[in-house]
C-alpha cells in the first residue's frame, strides 16, 4: 500500500570495496544533530535526495502544491531552500540523484493510470526526459552506474477494488535514449501454491498473481547487475536480472513467532504501561525498505518489517483478535487471550490463520516484525532479525509509544546503508516513535546497536551522504519527516 511512503538512499547499495572514508576516525556511535530546516507542515519534507555536484538536497513537498524544494547544503549547519520545481498535476513519491540527474516518481491523477518518471537537471533544473512507468510508482532509484533508473510500480486497487492495475518494475534504460521495459511477475503465476506454502500472500479480491504483486521499494547491487524488490503486501522479495531484463526469483518471507524466546512484544494498548512477553501470534514480515551490502561475495538484504493491511471500501483484510472466533481447540483459554488488556486489542489478517474456513482461527498473524531483518540475496534465507531489540531501545529511551501496541509496535520503514571510519552502518527509521536506529552492520550476520536518534515527527526519509561526497568533508544523516516539514542533519563525532 502506497502510504506512508518509503524511506530513500543516494545509493542503493554497499559493498567492502566502499570501506575507503577518507575520515577513518569518524565515530558511528556519536551521531549528533548539527542543523534543522522547517519547510511547511504535514506532506512537506516526506523524501530527500542530495546532489553532490551542486550540493543542493531535492526534497518532496507534498504539503499543499505538489513540487520539489531546493535546499542549499552547502554549509550543512546552514540549510536553505532556494528553489522549488513544480511538477504539475501527480504527486510526486521519491526521488533520487545521480551523475547530475534528479529522477521523480510521479503517480498518475488516477492513481490506477500509469504514472511517470521526470528527469531533470540538478543545475538549472530543466526538465531532460519524461518517461511512462506502470501504474503508482513508489519508488524511484539509479542503478550505481547510472546506466539505469528503476521503478517499483506498486499498482494499488481503487476503492472499490475493481480496477487493480499489474504490480510491475519499470527498468529504464539511460544510455538507450531512456527506453523503458515493465516487468511484471506473471510468469509465476504457475508456482502460486507453491510460493503460498513458503509464505507469500495472494489474497485481493478476484485478482490475478500479476495483479495481487505490489512492488514497493528496490535496492541494486553495487556492480548494477541485479536488482531486489519488496513486495510488501506480499510478504516476499523479488530478485531481478538487469542485463536479463527479467524477474528471476520471489523469495516468500515466512512469519516471525512471537512466542519464542527473544520476540517478546506488547501487543496490547490496554494493559497500563509496556510488557513485552511472548505470546501465540506470528508476525508477517512485509518489509517496506530494502538495502543491499555485498560482504565477501554475498549480497546481504538488510529489511525495515513495518507491516501494511490492506484496507479498501470493500476490502478491508485486518481486524481485531477480539472481533474474531478463536479455536477452542487450540486456544484452551480463548476468553483470557481476547480480553484488551490481553490480545483483544490487536490487529490481525483476517486471510490467514483459518485454513479449513470453518471459521475458527487456529493461527493468528499480526502485520510487520517490529524489527529489520537481513536477508541472503542469492537463497532469500533469513540470516539476522533483530527480534525485539528495536522496541526494548525506544522503550529505555523513553519515546516507545504505548498507543501503538496494538498495531505495528515503533513500525521500522525506513533502512539505509552506509560507511562511517571504516565501518559498515544501518540506519533504521521508525515512523511511530519519531526515531532512527544506529547499527554497526560490518558483520551483516550479528549487527550490533549504537545510539539512538531522536528525530521530527513521523520520519519518512532516511539519507546517507558519504564524507567523500559530503559538503563539509563528514558522514551526513539526513532525516525528513513527513508530519512536521522538518529536516533534521547528523553528522557523526571523531575517536
Amino acid at each position: 500500500m502506497m502510504l506512508p511512503l518509503a524511506a530513500l538512499a543516494v545509493f542503493a547499495a554497499c559493498s567492502d570495496d566502499d570501506v575507503n572514508n577518507p575520515v577513518v576516525n569518524e565515530d558511528p556511535a556519536t551521531f549528533a544533530e548539527i542543523s534543522m530546516i522547517d519547510i511547511g507542515e504535514a506532506g512537506a519534507a516526506e523524501i530527500s535526495a542530495y546532489d553532490p555536484a551542486t550540493k543542493r538536497l531535492f526534497v518532496v513537498n507534498n504539503g499543499g502544491v505538489n513540487k520539489i524544494d531546493v535546499i542549499d547544503l552547502a554549509d550543512p549547519g546552514k540549510p536553505t531552500v532556494i528553489h522549488s520545481i513544480p511538477t504539475n498535476s501527480g504527486a510526486v513519491n521519491s526521488l533520487s540523484v545521480n551523475g547530475g540527474r534528479l529522477a521523480a516518481a510521479i503517480e498518475a491523477q488516477h492513481k490506477q493510470e500509469a504514472g511517470r518518471v521526470t528527469v531533470y537537471n540538478t543545475s538549472d533544473y530543466s526538465e531532460i526526459k519524461t518517461i511512462p512507468t506502470g501504474a503508482l510508482p513508489d519508488m524511484v532509484t539509479f542503478s550505481p552506474d547510472g546506466n539505469y533508473i528503476l521503478t517499483a510500480n506498486e499498482g494499488e486497487p481503487g476503492a472499490d477494488y475493481a480496477n487493480d492495475p499489474v504490480g510491475s518494475v519499470s527498468l529504464i534504460s539511460i544510455n538507450d535514449n531512456y527506453s523503458v521495459v515493465h516487468l511484471d511477475f506473471s510468469a509465476f503465476a504457475g508456482q502460486q501454491a507453491a510460493l503460498q506454502q513458503r509464505g507469500l500472500r495472494v489474497f485481493g479480491p478476484n485478482a490475478s498473481f500479476a495483479q495481487d504483486m505490489e512492488p514497493e521499494y528496490i535496492a541494486v547491487s553495487a556492480d548494477s547487475k541485479t536488482a531486489w524488490v519488496t513486495l510488501q503486501e506480499n510478504n516476499a522479495i523479488a530478485k531481478i536480472s538487469i542485463s536479463g531484463k527479467t524477474v528471476t526469483d520471489i523469495f516468500p518471507l515466512g512469519f516471525k513467532d512471537y512466542s519464542v524466546a527473544g520476540n517478546e512484544v506488547d501487543l496490547s494498548n490496554e494493559d497500563g504501561g509496556v510488557t513485552f512477553k511472548n505470546s501465540p501470534v506470528k508476525g508477517i514480515y512485509m518489509p517496506d525498505a530494502i538495502a543491499v551490502l555485498d560482504k565477501g561475495g554475498t549480497p546481504f538484504l538488510f529489511t525495515a518489517n513495518e507491516g501494511d493491511a490492506r484496507e479498501y471500501d470493500t476490502f478491508e483484510e485486518a481486524e481485531r483478535i477480539k472481533n474474531i472466533t478463536l479455536d477452542p481447540a487450540v486456544f484452551t483459554n480463548a476468553a483470557a487471550l481476547q480480553a484488551d488488556d490481553q490480545l483483544g486489542r490487536l490487529n490481525i489478517t483476517t486471510t490467514l490463520g483459518d485454513a479449513n474456513g470453518d471459521g475458527l482461527y487456529e493461527s493468528l498473524y499480526s502485520f510487520g516484525a517490529r524489527s529489520f531483518s537481513v536477508w541472503n540475496g542469492n537463497s532469500g534465507a533469513l540470516v539476522y532479525d533483530s527480534r525485539n531489540e528495536l522496541e526494548t531501545k525506544c522503550n529505555e529511551a523513553g519515546v516507545y509509544d504505548d498507543g501503538r501496541s496494538d498495531d505495528k509496535g515503533v513500525e521500522p520503514e525506513g533502512i539505509i546503508l552506509g560507511v562511517v571510519g571504516q565501518q559498515h552502518i544501518a540506519f533504521v527509521g521508525m515512523e511511530r516513535v519519531d526515531a532512527v536506529a544506529v547499527y554497526d552492520v560490518t558483520n551483516p550476520n550479528a549487527p550490533l546497536f549504537l545510539q539512538l536518534l531522536k528525530c521530527g515527527d513521523a520520519p519518512e526519509g532516511v539519507l546517507f551522504v558519504p564524507a567523500a561526497d559530503s559538503p563539509n568533508g563528514k558522514s551526513l544523516l539526513i532525516v525528513s519527516s513527513e508530519d512536521d516539514g522538518v529536516i533534521k542533519v547528523y553528522a557523526p563525532g571523531t575517536r
